[in-house]
């Protein structure tokens, strides 16, 4: 039987859980399984469930519903297209927000979108995957402030 400690320290953050068609809950845990925060996002809903109280802080609050928020974003309307060696890319612009998604040429996957907002890059989304449903891990590394967040896919295995 594994150790309890172990088998818990291994189910890392975030839990994310499609609950309709526009809205997913995000639960963030501790590596020991507390919970940091638990909120429910949609393109222009945000409902705070729970948050620790050392996190209970605004610019904390805004950037991960930022930073989810533009995850979670389901449509991309495309306004232009090119070509590197590797990747396809796509220019869609939303406002004043622009984002370009590259997509691997080999296999088709999305392996990055770079999320601009009045000509200046903010954050980065990089992806790594082998299917087209899920990605095994997701990185979110912002260009304004020293954040990187790093977020793993949780299978029943581990």
């Amino acid at each position: 039987m594994p150790d309890r400690h172990l088998q818990k320290s291994r189910q890392r953050n975030p839990d994310i859980k499609k609950i309709n068609e526009t809205t997913h809950r995000v639960v963030l845990t501790s590596d020991f399984g507390n919970k940091l925060i638990d909120f429910e996002i949609s393109g222009d809903d945000f409902k705070l469930n729970y948050v620790l109280p050392d996190l209970d802080r605004k610019i904390v609050i805004n950037f991960l519903k930022n930073d989810f928020q533009q995850l979670l974003r389901q449509k991309y309307p495309v306004t232009e297209s090119f070509e590197n060696e590797t990747s396809r890319i796509y220019l869609s612009k939303i406002d004043a927000k622009t984002y370009y998604l590259f997509f691997n040429k080999q296999n088709g996957l999305l392996k990055k979108i770079i999320y601009t907002k009045n000509n200046k890059e903010k954050i980065d989304f990089t992806f790594e995957a082998k299917k087209h449903i899920f990605a095994d891990s997701i990185n979110l590394q912002h260009k304004d402030f020293k954040i990187n967040i790093k977020l793993f896919q949780i299978t029943e295995n581990e």
